[in-house]
């Protein structure tokens, strides 16, 4: 019997064969913590006399990026001589959401063995990679011992046939997918995309897809190594740098194939308080919108920017409504400069802040009143997730967040492309 991609990876980083449902120890290339978790891994560290780290780590300052008040400044200040103490790499305010600058810097490589102290880790299977959040304890033992250990998750292949429409984007493949599965329909699964269907959708829309993945249960995801995902690491690795390639046998076991054709597929939405309560746009649409966001480690790259742009051209943001556009790396912000798109949305009525997540986790930057709606790019939409329980959360794509910033309500984004 042939073996999925993350026997492989896994039986790799073991040194030994390891099947669906083994338990082992495996070697781990590479971790990191934000300035959400980091603290906690820092005081396991603290508490175990660790002089020197045994896995290649970082840490990235994005969730509350600059700080919103003094406890948090603190907090920062502390991962600034953790880091020094360690001789560590920080990503500090401005740089980026971890998981836009990780891969930025070139530290992701197919085949590689990845764990973040963030459970969105799972978006660098884009470029081949096993990633996966853990907790704070967990990462601490991987910095300790450079090891951790894993249960191999059962695979599950999805193939995606035929071509976007107009108007439908990754966001529109990927909520389709979570609403189908249920939240837990893919629990400590893996999951394999593979079909002519993916050759069609950017890098962009390919991590878009994996960042979700674990909306449904998955613990981490896969998409092929082609020459997209080779354009994109060339663009961010040495030149001499070589790249792996990693691909499942062709007799390799999975729990389950499923398969999705992208040509029947339409703009959708997520409703509030859960990201697979997903409906049609046709469904949704007209709901009145006080807020509108476009970013978070989901939506907040290029290709988005993009759309969004193409969308605000020559128009407005609604009276009334607050559009709040973060860019997900301070690279990403100045290719937008660079095209011309910031210039887009502030003359738009737009506010774009500084990269980072932004109000995605509800601790500064855009929580909303009690009773608004918001219509977001993000990836959660829990009751709470934007800091305030009594605001109405929903998810959607990135033309469909702009168009409905741009009508004032719910809106069919195909009405602008």
């Amino acid at each position: 019997m042939g073996k999925t991609i993350v026997e492989k990876i896994l039986s790799a980083h073991a040194g030994k064969n390891l099947e669906a449902g083994d338990f082992a120890i495996c070697k781990v290339d590479f971790a990191f913590s934000q300035d959400g978790t980091s603290i906690l891994v820092s005081d396991r560290i603290k508490e175990m006399g660790l002089k020197k780290l045994r896995t290649d780590f970082c840490m990235v300052i994005d969730h509350n990026s600059p700080s919103p008040n003094e406890a948090v400044s603190n907090i920062h200040n502390r991962m600034r001589r953790f880091a020094d103490r360690y001789q560590s790499r920080i990503f500090d305010i401005g740089c980026g959401v971890c998981h836009q600058v990780i891969p930025e810097s070139g530290k992701i490589l197919p085949g590689d063995l990845i764990l973040g102290a963030d459970s969105h880790t799972c978006t660098y299977g884009a470029l081949g990679a096993f990633a996966s959040g853990v907790g704070s304890a967990d990462l601490a033992v991987c910095l300790a011992t450079g090891t951790n250990w894993f249960k191999v998750p059962q695979t599950i292949k999805i193939e995606l046939k035929g071509k976007l429409p107009k108007g439908v984007f990754a966001k529109d493949v990927i909520l389709n997918i979570i609403a189908d599965f249920r939240s837990d329909g893919a629990t400590y699964k893996a999951i394999e995309f593979t079909g002519r269907g993916i050759e069609a959708i950017d890098m962009d829309g390919r991590f878009t897809i994996c960042n979700m993945v674990v909306e449904m249960g998955a613990k981490c995801a896969f998409m092929p190594i082609d020459k997209k995902t080779v354009g994109w690491l060339r663009a961010v690795l040495p030149s001499k740098k070589m790249i792996p390639t990693i691909f499942a046998d062709k007799d390799a076991d999975y729990i389950k194939v499923k398969e999705y054709d992208l040509s029947q597929l339409e703009p959708v939405v997520a409703l509030p308080h859960a990201v697979d309560n997903v409906k049609s746009i046709k469904r949704v649409k007209n709901i009145p919108i006080e807020q509108a966001f476009l970013g978070t480690c989901t939506n907040a790259r290029e290709a988005d920017f993009e759309i969004a742009a193409k969308i605000l051209k020559k128009r407005k943001v609604g009276q009334g409504v607050k559009f709040i556009i973060v860019p997900s790396s301070r690279k990403i912000l100045q290719q937008a400069m660079k095209k011309g798109l910031i210039d887009i949305f502030i003359n738009a009525g737009a506010s774009v802040l500084p990269p980072g997540c932004g109000p995605c986790v509800g601790t500064h930057q855009g929580i909303p009143a009690d009773n608004e709606t918001v219509i977001s790019t993000a990836n959660r939409n829990f009751k709470g997730r934007m800091g305030n329980p009594k605001a109405n959360i929903y998810l959607a794509s990135p033309a469909t967040v702009t168009a409905s910033a741009v009508k004032g309500r719910i809106t069919d984004p195909r009405e602008f492309l």
